[in-house]
């Protein structure tokens, strides 16, 4: 009689590179929401116009946007070390014209240094793919879901940064921007760490892949983009004016730095379990429930606006937004070869950006051009619901196509 074995795969090398990710993300990632929860407020002093007061973070958001397209097939060619490095030097280089910006009262210098780190914050996001890119199958939703959980630390880190550099110049933030330059000047060196083997040129004769347009004629491809675009941009769009909403309705800029606090901690906390909850279930009840949670979070912000329904609302918002992205990430990573990959991680990176730029842009528009605080912080929760629509039924369509088809 014979028994059958079943042969593991070695992932130690895969955990290894998590382990640097999961660092990376919680040192390096710790910028982003500094960045979000003070360049609006800078934007209110440095802005000809309260209108333009989101405008940085915009920038931020557009840079990743127009960055993707290049850093994707660059780091298929270069390997992910250089890709990643190149991303930390800008963010660095992003910090140090904020600081000039802030000394010499220049808006436009300012909007320069957000724009380098939105580079930044486009190679950020290819961490959640590398993790995938020596991991096993069983492995590769679950080291999505840890290096997503490393922002969890960066909320921390953010916290205290903000805290503790607010005040401390005379010119206000400009101790921050130098703590943000100080964590990409160290923590780009964690990527020599990184042992993902450069990508083997194609020979000849290999295969080319789908082209962008087949590639978005895959069901699962075409509603993985667009649930993660829904997923970030409403994120992005809530989270944008939150600080703007929370000081304009009388609380203090503390406040709204330990919202954004819980916020992160909601978006990124959820990540030790989201792995393991889309191998019991699926990505597609996954993303459901991501996008339910979302639209949770708008009923708890059209609720009131105590500080309760503040933090309510973005811890909501947190966990919908993980549920939402890193179920449309795995559902995106199971459905293309891996000579397709720096095209379908370009275009889907680049889609998403889009229209979380876009987001931005109309939160600081919504905000401004309102008579309140609380009517801005009205219009833009409402102006969620038609996304949700759109997701929703993305999945719907994606469900219907499948039965259809068996």
């Amino acid at each position: 009689m014979s028994t059958a074995t079943t042969i593991l795969p070695d992932d130690s090398q895969a955990r290894r590179n998590v382990l640097v990710l999961v660092t990376a993300q919680a040192l390096l990632g710790s910028q982003l929401p500094i960045s979000f929860t003070v360049a609006g407020l800078i934007g209110l002093t440095l802005a000809p116009t309260p209108l333009l007061a989101t405008l940085p973070i915009s920038l931020i958001v557009f840079g990743s946007m127009t960055t993707a397209p290049w850093i994707s097939p660059m780091m298929q060619r270069r390997g992910r070390r250089f890709g990643f490095m190149l991303g930390s030097m800008a963010g660095a280089a992003g910090a140090l014209l904020s600081m000039l910006a802030l000394t010499t009262g220049q808006f436009w210098l300012f909007l320069a240094g957000a724009y380098l780190t939105g580079i930044f914050m486009s190679t950020l996001g290819f961490y959640r793919f590398a993790a995938t890119d020596t991991a096993s199958d069983a492995l590769r939703p679950k080291a999505i879901s840890y290096v997503m959980a490393g922002g969890l630390i960066s909320a921390f880190v953010a916290r205290m940064v903000v805290t503790s550099t607010e005040t401390a110049t005379i010119i206000p933030f400009l101790g921050t921007y130098a703590a943000i330059f100080a964590l990409n000047a160290v923590g780009m060196w964690l990527f020599l760490l990184l042992d993902i083997p450069k990508p083997v040129p194609p020979a000849a004769d290999a295969p080319t892949g789908r082209t962008k347009s087949q590639l978005l004629r895959d069901p699962a491809i075409l509603v993985s983009i667009i649930c993660a675009m829904v997923a970030y941009s409403l994120m992005n769009l809530v989270m944008t004016s939150t600080p703007l909403a929370v000081v304009g309705c009388g609380f203090a800029v503390s406040d709204a730095s330990n919202i954004v606090m819980f916020h992160v901690i909601a978006m990124y906390g959820p990540s030790f379990f989201t792995g393991h909850l889309i191998t019991r279930f699926g990505t597609t009840r996954i993303i459901a429930a991501g996008l339910i949670l979302l639209a949770a979070a708008g009923v708890m912000a059209l609720s009131g606006v105590t500080l309760f329904n503040f933090y309510g609302a973005l811890i909501l918002l947190g966990v919908g937004w993980n549920f939402g992205f890193i179920g449309a990430t795995s559902m995106l990573t199971a459905h293309h070869a891996a000579h397709e990959r720096g095209t379908v991680q370009g275009l889907n990176d680049t889609l998403v950006f889009g229209l979380v730029t876009l987001g931005s842009l109309s939160s600081g528009g919504l905000m401004g051009f309102a008579s309140d605080a609380t009517s801005g912080w009205t219009a833009v929760n409402i102006a969620m619901v038609p996304f949700l629509l759109l997701a929703g039924g993305a999945l719907v369509w994606m469900r219907v196509s499948k039965r259809s088809s068996a």
